[in-house]
């Protein structure tokens, strides 16, 4: 067996120099209307998955939500249909449906069927003055990637409809009816041709729309569950606003202090509304939104709310003598561990990073939060003295922990003489140094560490195996990470560094790929990596270099012919299908030589601690083997099966959402048991192969 596979690759031929392809006016190709839509959808909802999905949801919901802003609608109603059918209605004026002076179309078909158009963009009265942006993109790129779209619009006395296919009209818009009400109804399947799925999660859906009931105090919002025979609904009603959010994200943590900082005034145009509470947590929880839309990767309102709370806390400690004069400052990280807090604005005219909304740019914004939040939390501290103990106590107590790190990481992490960093010993470095093509394998125990360096790409695969299970982070500070060898052996070889100094440029390896064993401490130690990366490496779970490997979990032989199967539900498909393969190859006389390759005794590469039966399928011998760890494989099928780039299957971890997440890492890896064994019991029906 050789020791390590490597790649070829082959060169396309090139056309001779004097052949030149011609290049002109007929060369270049430009869409109409919502066709660039459905050619490059990822530019408009970030991607064709479940995310993307649901983002066209999302889309429509925030019309429904600058009706609310607006003061004109006071109910969202969203309703999952059968065959995938989404309906959201709000009771707010109504799409409008009169002719376009300019374009000589209706208003509802133009915001329907063309880019930038809609009341987002006009100066006078009638337009928004808040609203989740101005691209003015939603429900048309909706219109675009949906297979059909109908929309019902309730406006002066009459109801009016119009239908579309794949973003193209059915006909005019017609009144159908008579009505008193106003509103407007956008029901919409998605293109089956475009998604990857088109099936929506009920609990996505609730927990978006939760989210936007915090901020949007005063409106009622419900969930209709219609696929079944028995609809289910969800209402939510905040009257609390983001205080009341922030309550919510605390609900099964332990606070440091009872009472929800909030704050909720005007600056000039700009509306800020902000919730503040500390638990004894050692990461913080920090959501912001402008319009109403949330923003995963912050932005100026962040930087104005991160700015103020330092240099409040910095006064008040040393104005009370809890920082002595030749004591430094409290940093940023020191006044923000343990925090829960939600920052919302409305601006005017939002800036936008891309069309997803996941960045703020508004400098305005800044000034801002800085102010109104910053001249109220010093009120705060000196009007609630025990609260403001416990929060310095807090941030005194962070702070000397991050000293103690500091001092560690020096230590850890000092570059040797000559060639930086000193990789670890455990580490089987990859010879290439360009990180772009290379990658690294976190490899459970020495076993499936050997294996995986016989069986690696040298090129380009590292190998880092893992001794036992790591430190659970969820529980600890930087200070004790630190003081973990396996941990501090994984930090060194990615290069990045950690907490104050962590830089992603200088990231070893473009892909990080945690390879575990099937079974439960593969996946516990799945979990706690995971966790891990999540509380102390996020740049690199959002950047997309965090993998998941996906071994196999059977090899199924029928004669000459062998496949691999992920699931027991693949197992059985793989059977029938090799049996059917044997059977056609039976019939041309090949059944002998078949039986015989089968019933032959096992090569030295076969592991005897596998566990393998033989079968009978249809009256075909079938050789099933179970692989319960990576150790179980030998060199050649760990490289053909979970390692080689051409055929391995693995998942890329994403943070879809982060309130989610946080959430969710906090239930599995937190201190309390309570909600850790609700989760359990709720999910465990869910779970389709655990192994004891």
């Amino acid at each position: 067996m050789p020791e390590k596979k490597t790649q070829k690759t082959t060169q396309t031929a090139k056309k001779p120099a004097n052949k030149k392809a011609s290049y002109s006016a007929k060369n270049i190709t430009v869409l109409e209307g919502l066709e660039p839509v459905r050619k490059r959808p990822g530019m408009y909802i970030g991607s064709t998955g479940p995310t993307g999905l649901h983002h066209l949801v999302w889309e429509v919901v925030d019309n429904c939500i600058d009706e609310t802003m607006a003061g004109h609608a006071t109910k969202v109603i969203i309703r999952l249909q059968k065959d995938n059918w989404v309906q959201v209605e709000d009771d707010g004026r109504g799409i409008p449906v009169d002719i376009h002076p300019q374009q000589k179309i209706s208003a509802l078909e133009l915001v329907l069927t063309k880019l930038h158009a809609g009341g987002k963009f006009g100066g006078d009265e009638s337009g928004y003055k808040i609203s989740g942006g101005l691209h003015g993109v939603g429900v048309s790129v909706v219109n675009a990637l949906s297979d059909n779209l109908e929309a019902i619009i309730y406006r002066d006395g009459k109801i009016w409809e119009q239908s579309f296919k794949k973003g193209k009209p059915q006909g005019k818009v017609k009144a159908t009816g008579k009505t008193n009400k106003t509103g407007t109804i956008i029901r919409f399947q998605p293109d089956a041709g475009i998604f990857e799925t088109i099936e929506f999660n009920k609990y996505t859906v609730i927990d978006h729309l939760r989210q936007q009931a915090y901020l949007s105090a005063g409106v009622e919002i419900e969930i209709w569950d219609e696929r079944k025979e028995t609809p289910r609904v969800y209402g939510f009603f905040f009257e609390g606003g983001v205080a009341s959010y922030v309550r919510h994200l605390n609900s099964k943590k332990e606070a440091k202090h009872a009472n929800v900082f909030y704050v909720h005034k005007q600056y000039e145009n700009i509306d800020v509304e902000v919730g503040v509470q500390y638990t004894t947590e050692y990461h913080d929880s920090v959501h912001c939104f402008a319009n109403n839309i949330t923003n995963p990767d912050g932005g100026t309102h962040l930087a104005g709310f991160k700015s103020a709370l330092t240099r409040s806390l910095n006064a008040y400690a040393r104005d009370k003598g809890y920082i002595k004069e030749k004591d430094g400052n409290l940093t940023g990280d020191d006044a923000r561990e343990g925090l829960t807090t939600v920052i919302s604005i409305k601006v005017p005219e939002p800036q936008f990073e891309g069309q997803t909304k996941g960045k703020l740019g508004n400098p305005e914004a800044r000034t801002a939060v800085e102010s109104i939040f910053g001249d109220a939390f010093k009120i705060y501290l000196e009007e609630h003295p025990k609260d403001a103990e416990e929060i310095i106590g807090k941030c005194l107590l962070s702070a000397r922990a991050r000293a103690a790190a500091r001092a560690a990481r020096e230590t850890v992490l000092r570059k040797g003489a000559l060639e930086g960093l000193m990789l670890p010993g455990k580490l089987a470095d990859c010879s290439s140094k360009d990180p772009s093509e290379s990658e690294i394998f976190i490899v459970e125990g020495d076993s499936a560490g050997g294996s995986a360096k016989q069986g690696r790409d040298r090129e380009i695969q590292a190998i880092l195996p893992l001794r036992g299970k790591i430190l659970n982070v969820e529980r600890a500070r930087l200070d004790k990470l630190l003081s973990n060898n396996e941990i501090k052996n994984l930090i060194i070889a990615l290069g990045t560094n950690i907490g104050e100094q962590f830089d992603i440029t200088g990231l070893r390896y473009d892909k990080v790929m945690i390879m575990t064993d099937a079974d439960v401490d593969g996946a516990h130690i799945r979990t706690l990596l995971l966790t891990l990366f999540f509380r102390y490496f996020p740049e690199l779970i959002r950047s997309g270099h965090v993998y998941i490997a996906m071994p196999p979990l059977y090899r199924i032989q029928i004669g000459k012919n062998a496949k691999y199967a992920f699931s027991d539900e693949e197992k059985e498909a793989t059977i029938a299908e090799l049996t059917g393969i044997h059977n056609e190859k039976s019939k041309k006389g090949e059944k002998s030589e078949e039986e015989e390759i089968i019933n032959k005794e096992p090569s030295s590469d076969d592991d005897e601690s596998l566990e393998a039966e033989v079968v009978e399928a249809g009256g075909v011998k079938v050789n099933i083997q179970r692989y319960k760890g990576l150790g179980e494989m030998n060199p050649g099928q760990l490289w053909e099966t979970t390692m080689d780039p051409t055929t391995r299957m693995m998942k890329q971890v994403t943070i879809d959402d982060a309130e989610i997440a946080n959430a969710t890492f906090d239930i599995l890896m937190g201190s309390e048991v309570a909600p850790r064994k609700k989760f359990i019991q709720t999910n465990a029906k869910e779970v389709v192969n655990l192994d004891v």
